[in-house]
């Protein structure tokens, strides 16, 4: 688990160092233009949706090592060629492997973390998976802004140079792992890869879940860096520098409060917690319409703002432990990295709609936007305690199945003697 640990945190800390500067790269750096630059942003979503799918059914029949090494090193492949690249057709190539590579590692190291883990220990390592990965994106952001210099093409090469070894060192820590075999939950019903996506899709739970995913992405995270930037700066007159401060917010807040939060969640009723972050992300959405809608001074409005940010990392922190150890309690013995695979195909479909809505929206269509995701985040509390009528004990409340275990396990080992006596 520590290895697995250190692998989340060695690729964040590679994407952190390009991906904030790949637009720059490719329409200004190379000269490509702008339409280029937006088709290789498009191509990292198409090339996910593409390969997702076929990345599950790779997991159940291979294992989730050896898929993960092959997309490390289909990764690294792309972004050192992506930093050598000079013209369109060889940019959008490489754009398309690190993005399809990128795209699987998500859920081979989350089905990894599964088999590592037992119900009692899954929410915490989750919640450390999350708080690495944005403590490496915001390391690697930071490192790399102060080593590119836009006049100059080799420190952009220097960038994804470094982004490939990363990938390359994960290729070795990984390759030393055994992978033991962890047993899913006793309550949940047996089946073979066989099944595929007809059996997922047969699970109302897992179906529900990932409607109630598709919501949660869209309305949070496909609106960081379009929609809800662009309200900011149209709507409010938020600068640059106040956007930069907002997104380190969101970013600080989930450093600092994860594990505070985890201690309150991993006790609590998971489509709860799910609830909850719902009515968290509505009160953002509340204080995102006073900063562009409101009438209060514009350092008001700016801290209106960064608070938004702030508050949508709060419900990150409380949805890290909640939501990934859910969808792994819902999948069959055997079935983890298809799930896992099938809620992260989710997760970039929301990523690809979410900006192509949003976007335009907050950037001409003020109160409405607001509007829109303050019901979506509304949306969230009602899909998520649908579900929770629809989970057992053991997966809503994992805790409190594990104490009924331990508490019959007692009763039995007591009742053993009396029994020899008899």
């Amino acid at each position: 688990m520590r290895r697995i640990h250190v692998g989340n945190a060695l690729s964040a800390f590679g994407l952190g160092f390009t991906v904030p500067y790949l637009y720059v790269y490719v329409a200004q750096v190379r000269g490509l233009g702008a339409m280029t630059a937006g088709l290789v942003l498009a191509v990292f979503a198409v090339a996910a949706l593409i390969v997702l799918p076929f990345a599950g059914r790779a997991i159940v029949r291979r294992g989730p090592l050896p898929v993960l090494l092959a997309a490390l090193v289909t990764a690294a492949l792309g972004a050192l060629s992506l930093g050598l690249a000079g013209n369109a057709v060889a940019v959008l190539l490489s754009a398309a492997a690190l993005g399809a590579g990128q795209a699987v590692m998500q859920p081979a190291l989350a089905t990894m973390i599964v088999d590592c883990s037992s119900a009692d220990t899954r929410s915490r390592a989750f919640a450390m998976q999350f708080f690495l990965q944005n403590l490496g994106l915001g390391v690697g952001g930071l490192i790399g802004g102060h080593l590119v210099d836009t006049t100059r093409v080799s420190s952009f090469t220097l960038l994804f140079a470094i982004e490939a070894a990363m990938f390359l060192l994960l290729v070795v820590v990984m390759a030393t792992v055994r992978m033991p075999h962890s047993p899913q939950m006793a309550d949940a019903p047996s089946a073979s890869a066989k099944g595929g996506w007809k059996q997922l899709l047969g699970n109302r739970a897992m179906v529900q879940l990932c409607v109630l995913g598709f919501v949660m992405f869209f309305a949070c995270y496909g609106q960081f860096e379009s929609g809800l930037s662009a309200y900011g700066v149209e709507a409010a007159g938020i600068s640059t520098s106040a956007l930069g401060t907002a997104l380190a917010a969101n970013t600080l807040m989930i450093v600092v409060a994860q594990f505070a939060v985890l201690k309150f969640v991993e006790r609590r009723r998971r489509t709860r917690v799910i609830a909850g972050v719902g009515l968290i992300w509505a009160v953002a959405w509340l204080a995102a319409g006073y900063a562009g809608l409101g009438h209060g001074s514009q350092e008001m409005a700016t801290a209106a703002f960064v608070s938004t940010y702030a508050l949508f990392g709060l419900g990150e922190a409380m949805l890290s432990p909640t939501v990934a150890p859910l969808v792994a309690d819902l999948a069959p013995e055997g079935m983890a990295g298809q799930y896992n695979s099938a809620f992260a195909l989710v997760k970039q479909l929301a990523l690809a709609v979410g900006p192509a809505v949003g976007g335009p929206l907050g950037a001409s269509l003020h109160a409405p936007y607001i509007v829109t995701f303050l019901l979506f985040s509304l949306g969230i509390t009602v899909l998520a305690l649908r579900l929770g009528r629809r989970l057992t004990v053991a997966q809503d409340q994992p805790w409190a199945a594990a104490r009924s275990s331990r508490v019959v396990a007692r009763g039995e080992t007591s009742a053993e003697p009396v029994a020899a006596e008899a």
